[in-house]
């Protein structure tokens, strides 16, 4: 078992001792490394300020170049993996790096405050040789926000690099270092805090059993901010980032099975070929940061009541499968979340994956976010529609909602008053009024009661008008213009 993390900063590897188990990249970045290039912004993975270029080694054999948000990576998180920060940019007396020039010839950094991490978000598309035009680069540049509403100057330095790519020159440097690190498993102590980073499940199921107590960490997009928010100390972490058998998505006969460490970024094409509008809905959720990081089964297994994934996936009948020392269970996904903040999770297990339903040959499911913004924003009323018709008539029904309850939860009432009745605007205004025996939501800074439940009516008028290809009558009573 290793006692240091080891990882390559900016081409040179680092040997790291004593870390705590929470410290941030960014922190460590400036505070110990004197790399102040590097902004912190909000703290919170939010604003894009702090971004830099992860680089490691893809489950294909190759490697993969991923903009990350530094003030919620967490250190050991780092171990095995490259980072590049924007003092690594540098061009010649005169030459200066590509995407710093693009920035400078458009005239695209005012206060200069976010400047860097938008050169790393777009240094990170250059390795991946990413498309950056008018209808890629919002989506790419959507975690990094400008103070100064430069947005349109960036967005033509964006274009301007088109489809460039760029040489990563630490592909032969990171296998070296993988070798290193190799199959043993890594942990670390400072002041009675310590880590483990497992490689491997049954190193996992040990570490479950005899640390019950340890926080599991994979993306660090919520964990992350209870460090630099709450100011959490946690006593023991697990890291879940090296077990590549929680990586896996298989697609089977009718099933597609996603592992519980894969990203919503990796998720997102296997998701989009079998149901568009669940691709659709990843696309919007965070940020490129937040989605490169962020994992479907960590955001299962925190319970949030208003995260997206878990209303899609109910409304699909998904399964989740947990594991620990004791062996596997699988539950409806559903059933997994009990009550606010109470999950049906014991002590030593943790999830191992989601299984869902393949679609047979339609896709039915719709999934309606509603929101302040478009990007980046946090969800007041998320629908998700799965409604079978045959001849006319309604044989299954199944809708999830987030931000309506606190957990995740099916209309079971209003998919009652649907099943067996005939598929007309009739039924679904009829079954509008059973919302009231679903949900009493409440009132808060993202929405008022009021609005949720009129929201969460007119989302399922409008999965009926946009299932009859009627999109022009979606313009909905009280909800204003945009319910996508």
């Amino acid at each position: 078992m290793r006692d240091h993390l080891k990882f390559i900063l900016n081409g040179e590897v680092r040997r790291v001792d004593k870390v705590d188990p929470t410290a941030t990249l960014l922190n460590y970045l400036r505070d110990s490394q004197g790399l102040t290039g590097t902004k912190e912004g909000c703290a919170e993975g939010d604003c894009g300020a702090c971004t830099v270029t992860l680089t490691q080694h893809a489950p294909d054999g190759g490697v993969e170049h991923k903009a990350v948000n530094a003030c919620i990576c967490l250190l050991p998180m780092l171990d095995g993996k490259s980072v590049t920060t924007v003092e690594a940019l540098q061009g010649k007396a005169g030459q200066p790096h590509n995407v710093q020039k693009a920035m400078v010839d458009q005239h695209a950094s005012q206060c200069g405050f976010c400047t860097p991490g938008i050169v790393m978000s777009l240094h990170a598309a250059g390795l991946n040789a990413d498309r950056l035009d008018g209808e890629t680069a919002p989506d790419i540049l959507a975690g990094n926000l400008c103070r100064c509403t430069g947005y349109g100057p960036i967005l033509k330095a964006a274009e301007a690099l088109g489809s460039k790519g760029e040489a990563a020159p630490v592909r032969s440097d990171l296998s070296a270092l993988e070798s290193l690190v190799g199959e043993d498993m890594t942990s670390g102590e400072t002041k009675g805090r310590r880590f483990f980073i497992p490689t491997r499940l049954d190193q996992l199921d040990t570490l479950c059993a005899d640390h019950p107590e340890a926080t599991m960490v994979a993306g660090a997009t919520d964990v992350g901010l209870w460090v630099t928010k709450a100011h959490r100390q946690l006593e023991t972490v697990i890291y879940l980032n090296q077990i590549s058998e929680l990586k896996t998505i298989r697609t089977g006969d009718d099933t597609l099975w996603i592992g519980a460490g894969v990203t919503y970024e990796e998720a997102l094409p296997a998701l989009s070929k079998h149901w568009p509008d669940l691709g659709e809905l990843v696309r919007r959720l965070g940020s490129k940061q937040v989605r490169n990081t962020g994992t479907i089964g960590g955001n299962i297994a925190n319970g949030s009541p208003i995260g997206d994934m878990p209303p899609a996936l109910i409304a699909l009948e998904a399964s989740l499968h947990l594991r620990g020392d004791r062996g596997r269970r699988t539950l409806k996904l559903e059933d997994y979340f009990i009550d606010y903040g109470k999950q049906d999770r014991t002590p030593g297990e943790y999830v191992e994956g989601v299984e869902i339903p393949l679609p047979d040959k339609v896709d039915r499911l719709r999934c309606y976010k509603l929101s302040k913004r478009f990007d980046v924003d946090i969800t007041a009323v998320l629908g998700c529609f799965d409604i079978a018709v045959r001849e006319g008539q309604i044989t299954s029904a199944r809708i999830a909602y987030g931000g309506m309850a606190g957990i995740p939860k099916r209309a079971s009432h209003v998919e009652n008053a649907l099943a067996g009745q005939p598929w007309t605007e009739a039924t679904i205004r009829a079954a509008m009024h059973e919302y009231k025996h679903d949900f009493s939501p409440l009132s808060d800074m993202r929405a008022s009661e009021e609005y949720r439940a009129k929201a969460a009516q007119n989302l399922l008028l409008k999965y009926f008008l946009e299932m009859q290809g009627d999109r022009s009558q979606t313009r909905l009573v009280g909800l204003g213009s945009n319910l996508s």
